[in-house]
């Protein structure tokens, strides 16, 4: 009973809690796999400090921290200006609650990784160097406007004519998105880690590159040996088997 006459109490207070984390959640789950998330986790960590500096009442300190939160959320509307306007457009969109039924449900993607798995065998058995970007959370927008735009569904065929030597559309990246090549000849961010091997090339390096800054997996095969490798989350493996390549890729996409 005591309970129950607690609840009736400060069920607006629990309502308010809930709700708030909902926000959080689904904040973290549209930003996932991004560098925003990082910013985000700064500024709730100064955010922290600053309420236990107000707690100890080091005035000045405070002072400061204070002066850094409320800058801090003008930065924030800034540098998320692109999600922000995304976010309104789907709210106003009548699909939202079609998406928020669906945002964690995964998709048959076993078609699309054996297409990556045999294109890539082929072209390690030919030495033909191929860079494949998959998209999983982070949608990879900015990347894919650096390349030629292309929108087909994912196919050995296509992605070895892509890679073909005097194609031209080879050199740089290919984005894999939600079932279809996004984009081909896209730029990828360049690695400058030191413990990379000192002997790989600039396709591997993009790999780390991109799979360091973002969630996405990146395919490499290079065109020197043939060797394929993969980078997840800034850690590359290099001269594995089609079949360990299929294995890795059915084990970490969810689309």
């Amino acid at each position: 009973m005591q309970i129950l006459h607690f609840i009736s109490q400060h069920i607006t207070s629990i309502i308010d809690i809930l709700l708030v984390i909902t926000i959080i959640i689904l904040l973290f789950r549209w930003l996932r796999g991004t560098t925003a998330t990082r910013i985000i986790l700064g500024l709730i960590l100064v955010y922290v400090v600053w309420k236990v500096v107000s707690i100890f009442h080091l005035t000045v300190l405070s002072e400061i921290l204070g002066q850094i939160i409320q800058v801090g959320a003008i930065i924030l509307v800034i540098i998320f200006q692109p999600e922000i306007r995304k976010f309104l457009y789907l709210l106003g969109n009548r699909k939202f609650f079609k998406w928020f039924a669906k945002y964690n449900k995964d998709e048959d993607i076993e078609d699309d990784i054996d297409a990556i798995v045999r294109a890539c065998k082929r072209m390690s058995a030919s030495q033909t160097g191929a860079l494949i970007i998959i998209a999983r959370r982070n949608p990879l927008n900015e990347i894919i406007t650096t390349g030629e735009q292309i929108d087909a569904l994912v196919s050995r065929e296509l992605l070895e004519n892509i890679f073909f030597k005097n194609s031209p559309l080879h050199d740089g990246a290919v984005v894999i998105k939600k079932h279809r090549v996004a984009a081909a000849r896209c730029i990828l961010p360049v690695s400058k880690s030191t413990s990379l091997p000192s002997d790989i090339g600039l396709r591997h390096r993009s790999a780390v590159g991109i799979t360091s800054e973002t969630d996405a997996i990146a395919v490499v095969v290079s065109e020197q040996t043939g060797q394929i490798s993969i980078s997840i989350q800034g850690n590359l493996q290099q001269n594995i088997s089609p079949t360990v390549l299929k294995q890795k890729l059915l084990g970490k996409i969810e689309i």
